[in-house]
């Protein structure tokens, strides 16, 4: 019988963390103190970047490396206008592990990460870009299924595993999406993975800086309160948003429709009428997390937010966590 340290061996050695549990970066909650609390825990905390200005994200990185001496990773969205910046400062400040997300990174991109120390972790949503981004130079991959919070793609944990798990096998893949549970981190190490991505079950750790307003959210909410976001028109592309449900959702539907409407009539282009609902959300996670105006703000949040009914420490989570996977391991 395999032990849990078995299984996650080659997780563990790839991030440097006591266990192969990667935390998904969420805007906002990703800060300096909870994902310094995360990798003191044993687990292993990535800083956010988002939409961050190259010298915050300095700041950010200094500030949780005063707060842990364990290490850490940084998400960095590839849409950033400064992204090749937010790469210098992340070589600067020698950060191990540099998560790329938000769609298909350039070769340069990934090569001049590895030129400066980082380790590299893409986000693969088929086997086949998986195995392109390991020919690009990935050092691992995150397979995120649509049970994650915020935003997704289509297909389910469940399946991206089944595909993507048996046939790569060059680099770590860890996997993402509706984990909330010990049992349900062994049974993707025993398909295969590296180890594991969570986020959701992470919000409501006492470390963590949201509101109590959104944690309190959280505690409330279960399984199916957390639901993507609908695309009205199909000549609008929206990629869904997994959040608890509220009655930012209900206007976000509103807003879609009013903006279709003002194109067709002719008062707005196309094109502005496609940057305003793209931009809808711009604002609304902040006014949530930090203000914590549940209503009008968004809760993004993964399904598995059913399985957090508690605020607990990072220590106790993780602890929780690796006891049932041990637990389970044992019968």
């Amino acid at each position: 019988m395999k032990s849990l340290e078995n299984l996650w061996a080659r997780g563990v050695e790839f991030l440097g963390s006591k266990h192969a549990i990667l935390g998904g970066a969420m805007s906002w909650v990703s800060e300096r103190n909870l994902v310094a609390a995360m990798s003191n825990a044993g687990a292993f905390g990535v800083i956010a970047a988002s939409s961050m200005p190259p010298e915050l994200l300095d700041a950010e990185i200094k500030a949780t490396q005063a707060l842990t001496q364990k290490p850490f990773g940084v998400n960095l969205i590839i849409m950033h206008p400064k992204l090749a910046e937010l790469v210098e400062v992340c070589i600067a400040n020698h950060v191990t592990h540099v998560v790329l997300a938000g769609g298909v990174p350039k070769g340069p991109t990934i090569a001049r990460l590895k030129e400066g120390g980082a380790k590299v972790v893409c986000f693969a949503p088929t086997a086949a870009l998986g195995k392109k981004l390991v020919k690009m130079g990935a050092d691992a991959l995150i397979i995120e299924g649509a049970e994650a919070g915020g935003h997704i793609g289509p297909v389910s944990t469940s399946v991206l595993a089944q595909e993507i798990l048996p046939v790569i096998h060059d680099v770590p893949v860890f996997v993402a999406g509706g984990i909330g549970r010990g049992e349900a981190i062994v049974s993707y190490l025993e398909m295969g993975a590296s180890g594991v991505q969570l986020g959701t079950r992470f919000v409501c750790a006492h470390e963590c800086v949201a509101h109590e307003n959104f944690k309190k959210a959280f505690i409330n909410a279960n399984a199916r309160d957390a639901v993507a976001s609908v695309q009205y028109h199909p000549d609008f592309p929206v990629i869904p948003v997994r959040a608890i449900a509220n009655k930012a959702s209900e206007a976000f539907m509103r807003f879609q429709k009013e903006t279709v409407e003002k194109v067709f009539a002719g008062a707005q282009s196309k094109e502005e009428g496609q940057l305003a609902i793209e931009h809808f959300w711009a604002g609304a996670l902040r006014k949530a997390v930090v203000d914590g105006d549940i209503e009008h703000g968004s809760l993004m949040a993964g399904q598995s937010v059913g399985m957090v009914q508690r605020t607990q420490s990072c220590q106790e989570i993780v602890d929780e966590l690796v006891q049932q996977a041990a637990q389970y391991l044992s019968q």
